[in-house]
């Protein structure tokens, strides 16, 4: 498990292009502060050219070294998907600890993780990542991910065979789970919180069921979707809250968020959730919204929530307004609007 003392983290954002890269810079210390890492510096930088032993020039390497080092780091991420070569290179330059965003993005999710599936799908993951970098690594090296120091077996047959061990595992749960969705929808209707990560999904969900819901202002505080039924002046409904997206989610990772597809495709109504305080918000937006499009889900069933809008002007809320989906403008901490979002939920609900 993540340690209770903080590790010091130095976070090397090398990219080819530096638009977005305040976006995409931030998104790796949000990440980081998730992981429960003190993060000491973000290196922001541009990479005219890759380098297939180190990703980038050997001498920016060693100015990295020297900082990281200089700074007391205990890991050195890189927001850039490394090789197995590249790791090790990367480690033994730097020689301090070096992960990639993949690997902590791992971390959260192994650290998170509660159900048998949600674990099961994580594992499924490191194993998935760890596979194509085997020939980059020596022989008896492990890959770190910090949870833990998870070891994996360096034999390629093995993996994969335990990968198709997880795999069936995990298609037998999700069909039990698709089972249990279908009698659930025959009886009741649905609505599923979506939105960005940290957006306040859970903090909705306990304002609109009024059952305590473990809500964190970190990236994936929640990984499980969790369902709680909603009796709300004579409309029934089931309000399913799933795990939060995230840009550039790697692919590894796509299969654990197999239960939050499902779920998502089937509500009757989805409450895309928005940090409206949130400077990127649109970007934020864009990338729910590819997923949208991606599942072919209906925008009239989407209802857009703002939340954190205490501090908004009118004027402001009315630039907002620029989606094709009803929008409602809430304070879920405080539970401002809530009950206009209610109306909202059940006039969608009634009209199916």
């Amino acid at each position: 498990m993540i340690n209770d003392i903080k590790e010091k983290a130095y976070l090397v954002c090398p990219y080819l292009s530096l638009e977005d890269s305040d976006y995409r810079s931030k998104e790796l210390e949000l990440l980081a502060q998730s992981a429960l890492l003190d993060v000491l510096k973000v290196n922001v930088f541009l990479v005219k050219e890759l380098n297939a032993r180190t990703y980038f020039g050997i001498g920016k390497v060693q100015e990295i070294a020297a900082d990281a080092k200089n700074m007391g780091a205990d890991v050195v991420i890189f927001d850039c998907p490394l090789t197995g070569s590249q790791l090790r290179n990367l480690a033994e330059e730097i020689d301090i600890k070096v992960i990639d965003r993949t690997m902590l993005i791992l971390d959260i999710f192994a650290s998170r993780a509660k159900s048998n599936e949600g674990k099961l799908q994580v594992k499924l993951a490191q194993l998935k990542y760890s596979l194509p970098r085997l020939n980059g690594l020596n022989e008896g090296e492990e890959i770190n991910t910090r949870v833990g120091e998870t070891k994996f077996e360096l034999n390629r047959r093995k993996i994969k065979e335990e990968i198709a061990k997880l795999e069936r595992e995990c298609k037998e749960i999700a069909k039990h789970r698709q089972t249990n969705r279908k009698q659930r929808i025959s009886s009741i209707k649905s609505v599923a919180l979506v939105g960005y990560t940290n957006a306040g999904k859970s903090t909705l969900m306990n304002a609109i069921t009024k059952v305590g819901t473990y809500a964190d202002n970190r990236l994936f505080a929640t990984l499980d979707v969790l369902t709680k039924k909603v009796w709300d002046a004579g409309v029934e409904y089931v309000l399913i809250d799933t795990v939060g997206f995230v840009s550039n989610l790697p692919h590894e990772l796509m299969y654990a968020f197999s239960a939050t597809l499902e779920e998502t495709l089937d509500a009757n109504v989805l409450l895309m959730v928005v940090d409206a305080s949130d400077n990127h918000k649109y970007e934020q937006i864009e990338v729910v919204e590819q997923e949208f499009k991606r599942m072919s889900i209906d925008p009239n069933k989407v209802i857009l929530v703002y939340n954190k809008v205490d501090k908004m002007t009118t004027d402001e809320q009315q630039k907002l307004k620029k989606y094709p989906y009803t929008t409602c403008f809430i304070q879920a901490k405080s539970g401002k609007n809530i009950d206009e979002l209610k109306l909202l939920i059940r006039q969608k609900l009634e009209s199916f």
